[in-house]
């Protein structure tokens, strides 16, 4: 929905007023393609020259910017690397702790367990085992 208003609003006169440029201006212009004064020209439309140079500008600006913001590229693709890597240490380290926190591990605490469960095998006297 929006598309179609941003394309009747602006698209749509601002082509309107292209298209009337172009049929009002379409006496031949002598345009001069050698800058050190020779005689080679080449006579095209006003409308042709208007808008070449219209377009030839949108690009070299674009270019201007993106070679300008390569930096800011390079610094996102840095930050995205760096990014990847710390978030895989992360897993690793948390794959660690829960195979770590899931292994059986001995009892703690002061002395020796007490020997009254039946996975224990009872205390006996030395002196009697014999």
């Amino acid at each position: 929905m929006l598309r179609r208003i941003l394309m009747v609003v602006i698209v749509l006169p601002l082509s309107v007023g292209l298209v009337m440029l172009a049929v009002a201006n379409r006496q031949k212009v002598g345009l001069v393609v050698d800058p050190f004064g020779g005689n080679w020209t080449v006579d095209l439309p006003l409308f042709l020259v208007v808008f070449g140079a219209l377009i030839l500008g949108v690009v070299i600006g674009g270019l201007s910017v993106w070679f300008n913001q390569g930096r800011y590229r390079r610094a996102a693709r840095r930050n995205g690397r760096e990014a990847r890597r710390a978030t895989q240490q992360a897993e690793e380290l948390r794959a660690s702790l829960a195979t770590r926190n899931a292994a059986p591990t001995a009892p703690r605490g002061p002395g020796l367990a007490l020997a009254s469960g039946p996975a224990t095998p009872a205390l006996t006297d030395r002196r009697t085992a014999a």
